[in-house]
């Protein structure tokens, strides 16, 4: 089911995290924040939305890893239910993709609840001091192929907190498959 995540909270800080990724190491926050900002993602395996745009993903990533923007992807999604997304699942999906960026794994799902994550994917842009300064789209083509000249407004948006440090007032939420939820 669609859905979409709320506007961006300006300057909210997000709470530290040590998970597991999929290249054997643990990854803080800490350890992923770049000099001059940082990208977190909630993103999986299985979801038509991020299949759609992952090469892109892949693509901004690389380029704003150059204007020191520390970024990594979170898969919190529940396994048991979606098998796809278990731990083995995003190896070899990271290794299929390329991810220039860790991929962790939020067993538990306490990353993606104290982030009130909502979607894959689900963008946080953050300045170099942690506050959120982006939670919008990659770009306008939600699950679809982009159209030529699609302007891409994460890139956009994060490489302006690289240079400002503040992100753009406008953003369009972010659209994908909600948050695969444990039973309570």
């Amino acid at each position: 089911m669609a859905t979409t995540p709320p506007v961006c909270d300006f300057g909210w800080i997000a709470p530290d995290f040590t998970l597991p990724g999929t290249d054997g190491r643990d990854w803080s926050l800490q350890d992923i924040r770049g000099p001059n900002g940082t990208l977190v993602m909630f993103i999986c395996n299985h979801c038509p939305y991020v299949l759609a745009v992952i090469d892109r993903i892949v693509r901004d990533a690389r380029a704003l890893q150059t204007l020191g923007i520390g970024v990594a992807a979170i898969c919190s999604n529940d396994a048991r239910t979606h098998p796809d997304d278990d731990f083995e699942h995003m190896k070899v999906r990271a290794a299929e993709w390329g991810l220039p960026f860790p991929y962790l794994r939020d067993e538990d799902q306490s990353v993606a609840r104290a982030w009130v994550a909502a979607c894959t994917p689900d963008f946080f842009g953050f300045d170099a001091d942690l506050g959120l300064q982006y939670r919008g789209r990659l770009d306008e083509s939600r699950n679809a192929p982009a159209a030529p000249g699609a302007r891409r407004e994460l890139f956009e948006a994060m490489r302006q907190v690289a240079e400002t440090g503040e992100g753009p007032r406008a953003q369009v939420p972010s659209m994908g498959c909600s948050i695969k939820w444990k039973a309570a």
